[in-house]
């Protein structure tokens, strides 16, 4: 009887394990818009550039062209592929940089059928600036997918 419950409790420990391994889930795409905005911080902080292009929609990320989203821009840039949004979001690139030079806030998100936003706050503290953005996410086959990111710059206090 002993070894019939340790052969149940081993059995649920491996199931539980493989659920862990597997990733069962654990994929923020799924849930709250949040989760996703907090997951693609994380993979910029580390150059993931795997994760970014599974958390975009790099196709919607490319049309933008009439706001540059790295702040601090006369003229907005103009992505040409995929990978040059994913470089600028990564190691180097201006808005990496520049997000990163900031407090990042991320606020609450607000749903509405298959689309979102995400209030994220950056904060300048040295110039008492901040910027509010509204990252824009859409659900594409039932996982939520940054498309925009909107900035709105907000007066000095």
């Amino acid at each position: 009887m002993m070894y019939r419950r340790f052969g149940l409790l081993v059995a649920a420990l491996t199931l539980g394990m493989v659920g862990l391994l597997t990733g069962c889930g654990s994929d923020p795409t799924e849930g709250d818009p949040r989760q996703v905005v907090i997951a693609f911080f994380g993979a910029m902080e580390k150059n993931d550039q795997a994760t970014l292009a599974h958390l975009l929609d790099l196709p919607e990320l490319m049309k933008n062209v009439e706001q540059d989203y790295a702040f601090q821009s006369d003229s907005p840039r103009v992505f040409h592929n995929p990978k040059e949004i994913l470089d600028d979001l990564t190691d180097n690139g201006l808005t990496k940089q520049r997000w990163f030079s900031y407090q990042r806030i991320i606020n609450e998100s607000q749903i509405s059928g298959d689309g979102g936003t995400v209030e994220v706050t950056f904060v300048d503290k040295q110039a008492s600036q901040g910027y509010r953005t509204y990252f824009g996410l859409h659900k594409i086959n039932g996982k939520w997918k940054i498309y925009s990111f909107k900035t709105i710059e907000e007066p000095r206090q």
